[in-house]
């Protein structure tokens, strides 16, 4: 089984190639160049260093958000138009998911933050241990899953510091809303916390390919035409346009 990973749903353009339990290539960005000039440029030469066809992937995982409005828009179109032509299954990756299987083998709680601005982050709250065999939570045929302790979310910083103090445990905490929040996570966190290291602190589609791959096993995956992207909430524009629209109604009454 094949599988390519794309991310693209923050400042990271993220390319992989997953066959079976092994990371066959993976091309990774983390520099300020819109997602529409490298995504296709490094799939591409990826596909070529490798002397593959992307006709040869049986499927494709996709970032499905949250993250950044325009990133997650080219990363699904890109997803939809490789399905469509290819005539291959497509799985809706959670952004913040992938994120915490960078972290597989980690004990204690993953908390993978990405910055929402306005002091609020989406944020999840995942198990990546595996238990003692290594496998995650599949149902009855056992998979390579992150257990969801608290499931994606735009949430204040300070709220969501306050649940994990509650909850006791320690937490790994990763994601671009480290260096963002790193000050406030510092100050109010009283349970034990760690920030993860430069290599797995980021997006990696290597990480949707595989969590792709256990999504292909339980048949969670759908057609091109059926993906779709989980904003978790409505763009600044959008908020900006209802504000004035109420505004307006306000003055008019």
């Amino acid at each position: 089984m094949r599988v390519l990973g794309i991310d693209s749903s923050s400042l990271v353009a993220s390319v992989a190639i997953v066959t079976d339990d092994v990371l066959t290539a993976e091309f990774t960005v983390n520099f300020k160049r819109t997602h529409s000039q490298t995504l296709l440029p490094m799939l591409d030469q990826m596909m070529n260093l490798l002397g593959m066809d992307l006709a040869e992937v049986d499927a494709i995982a996709a970032a499905a958000g949250p993250g950044s409005f325009t990133g997650l828009r080219i990363g699904a179109a890109t997803a939809k138009g490789l399905g469509l032509a290819l005539g291959k299954p497509l799985a809706e990756i959670p952004t913040l998911e992938a994120l915490a299987c960078n972290l597989w083998g980690v004990s204690g709680l993953v908390c993978p933050i990405m910055d929402a601005r306005r002091n609020q982050v989406y944020a999840g709250v995942y198990r990546v241990s595996g238990g003692e065999s290594g496998w995650g939570f599949g149902g009855e045929e056992k998979t390579r899953l992150p257990e969801i302790v608290v499931d994606q979310c735009a949430v204040d910083i300070l709220e969501l510091i306050n649940r994990l103090n509650r909850m006791g445990q320690p937490v790994t905490f990763l994601g671009d809303g480290v260096p963002v929040y790193e000050k406030q996570i510092r100050e109010h966190m009283t349970a034990a916390f760690s920030f993860a290291p430069a290599q797995n602190s980021r997006q990696r589609a290597a990480s949707a390919a595989a969590l792709g791959l256990e999504y292909v096993k339980l048949g969670r995956t759908v057609t091109a035409a059926e993906f779709k992207v989980n904003y978790l909430r409505k763009s600044q524009a959008e908020r900006e346009r209802e504000e004035q629209m109420a505004a307006g109604s306000m003055n008019e009454s």
